[in-house]
Parts: C-alpha cells; sequence; structure tokens
C-alpha cells in the first residue's frame, strides 16, 4: 500500500516550510497555514523508518471532526480540510509549551510513578496508586516543546516564572484544557471509549489564546475500552487501548527506547499493517463511521491539486 512520508510542495503564496516529526507545514503569504499529516510515525521522539498506510488520512480526519466538536468551548485555527490529509487555517503564534493532561496513571506517568516518584510537573501524586487507576480529579502535566529532541516536563509554576507563557494566557489554557478534556471524555462515552489522557496545544492570534495543531488522535491521545476497564484493573491485567501506546510497548519489547545507540526494530511490512488497522479502528470506534479509505494513487499530486483549489477559493 502506498504511503507519504515525504513532501516538497511549493504552493502560491508560500512563504516557509517547516517539516515536523509526522506533519509537514507550509506557510501561505504568512498568515495561513497547510498542514499536511503525513504517513510517517514517531515514537520516543523519534521519527522511525516506516510509514504507515492510512494513517495521515485518519490523524487528519479525527482532529477535524473534533476541531468542529469544540469550536463552542475554544476558537480554533482550522478553516477547511481540502484534503484527506491536509488542513488549512490560520497562522498563530505557537506557546512553547504542551498541556497534557492525565484522566488515569498510565503510560510513562505511570513508569515514573512506578519507580519512586510522587509529584509529576508540580503535581503530587498520592501513595498506594496502582497501574491504570483513575486519578481523582485530571491532573495537568506540561512539557516544553523542544524543536529538537526530547520534550521535557516542567511545572506550572516554572512556566510562569521563567516567562514562557504569561499567567494571565496559562490560566485560559488550563481552563480551555480542562473543558476540551470533559467534552472528548463526554464523546468517548457515547462510543464506548475511555479518553485516558491527551496533549493539546495552544497559540495566539489578534491577542486571544487559540487552539491549534490535531486533538484527540491517537498521535495525540491514549483511549481504554470502557466493556472490561474495571475487571481488568481489579485484576491487574492490562487494559484493551486504542492509542499509539502498542507501537511504543513494541519497540521497548524490542529494546528501542529511543537512546542512543539503540536501533530500531524492523518495520515489517506485516507490522505496519498491523499499526494501520489498529489506526483505522480507532477511527472507526471514535467517529462511529466506516472509514472510506482515500485514493492512494499518486497521493503527491492529488494533496496540491486539492491545495491549490483551496487556496485559491480562500483569495489567496
Amino acid at each position: 500500500m502506498a504511503t507519504l512520508v515525504k513532501t516538497d510542495y511549493n504552493f502560491p503564496g508560500q512563504t516557509a516550510v517547516y517539516h515536523g516529526k509526522v506533519r509537514d507545514v507550509y506557510t501561505i503569504n504568512d498568515n495561513l497555514l497547510v498542514m499536511v499529516a503525513t504517513d510517517r510515525i514517531s515514537a520516543f521522539d523519534v521519527i522511525l523508518p516506516e510509514g504507515i498506510p492510512y494513517k495521515g488520512q485518519v490523524l487528519n480526519q479525527i482532529a477535524s471532526e473534533f476541531l468542529e466538536a469544540t469550536s463552542d468551548i475554544v476558537p480554533n485555527w482550522r478553516l477547511a480540510s481540502p484534503d484527506p490529509m491536509v488542513t488549512v487555517g490560520y497562522r498563530c503564534e505557537g506557546f512553547p509549551v504542551e498541556m497534557i493532561i492525565r484522566g488515569y496513571l498510565t503510560g510513562s506517568a505511570w513508569r515514573e510513578y512506578a519507580a519512586g516518584s510522587r509529584e509529576l510537573c508540580g503535581v503530587k501524586l498520592p501513595d498506594g496508586m496502582r497501574e491504570n487507576e483513575r486519578f481523582p480529579e485530571p491532573i495537568i502535566t506540561p512539557t516544553t516543546k523542544a524543536a529538537e529532541g526530547h520534550d521535557e516536563n516542567i511545572s506550572r509554576e516554572e512556566i510562569i516564572a521563567q516567562g514562557l507563557v504569561s499567567q494571565e494566557d496559562y490560566e485560559q489554557m488550563e481552563a480551555y484544557t480542562r473543558a476540551l478534556f470533559a467534552r472528548g471524555s463526554e464523546m468517548a462515552a457515547r462510543k464506548g471509549l475511555i479518553l485516558v489522557d491527551t496533549k493539546y496545544e495552544f497559540g495566539k492570534r489578534d491577542g486571544k489564546v487559540i487552539l491549534i495543531d490535531e486533538i484527540h488522535t491517537p498521535d495525540s491521545s491514549r483511549y481504554f475500552y470502557a466493556d472490561g476497564y474495571q475487571e481488568r484493573f481489579e485484576k491487574g491485567q492490562p487494559q484493551r487501548q486504542l492509542s499509539k501506546e502498542f507501537v511504543r510497548q513494541w519497540l521497548i519489547d524490542h529494546g528501542f527506547m529511543g537512546k542512543e545507540g539503540q536501533q530500531v526494530p524492523e518495520m515489517t511490512p506485516e507490522f505496519c499493517n498491523e499499526v494501520s488497522e489498529r489506526y483505522i479502528e480507532l477511527y472507526e470506534h471514535i467517529t462511529g463511521r466506516k472509514f472510506v479509505k482515500a485514493p492512494e494513487t499518486d497521493l503527491g499530486q492529488r494533496i496540491a491539486s486539492n491545495v491549490v483549489n483551496c487556496l485559491e477559493t480562500l483569495s489567496i
């Protein structure tokens, strides 16, 4: 199956391009962004060598749906989705932190807790918690947004003290984060899922805090199946989940955690297709709709044509 792992466009009015871990972002007239969700996949802040079929389409379409469904809570950057793998929207000045919110003790937070830590990003954690246990209230554990390398945990107090974000803007981001997580949790519950944890990114435009990037996708979020959660938790069994965590776990099992000198294990076509199926499964669960695979032939040209038509419509 065809995958899109690299782009090199020159759109009308293009003034800059940024190639991220997963998305390629083209700036148009310093005012708009064309965000292409590629089929690249990253883990432990490393771009893995093989693309995942339909991954970009899944991420872009889930993010578009949730941006639309939360626009009454917080203004966001999205204007249009001219292609299954593309979103076009306003350019904002991004804040250099990511807002991570956790409803359950799992993933990297559990790994730190199991190693003895009882504080995460300035948030005190009680003794006696178990893996996958629900917090009494969701906790916010921000990270710095690194241009290269690993993001680092940081506390609310450090963010404000270092001037990364003003106190007023940070408090607004916190309020938006809690409201978005509540809405995402409600939407997931209606589909038999638990939104376990997720991250949000914000920027500023015309003096207002704006939600940017993707939300509630399997790259930015972790979901458990609600059915069987309690029984599995009580028995200490792993939860059935829809997220990228199974890719991280596969890498860990094969001796890779993104550390210097470690080699990424071979990603066979069978494994890549399995990952693709998991992404599609999450799309169908969270949206309640059958996933419709976009045409694979000449992905690059299809995207270019759709974006140019969109920019013309927006009078760019």
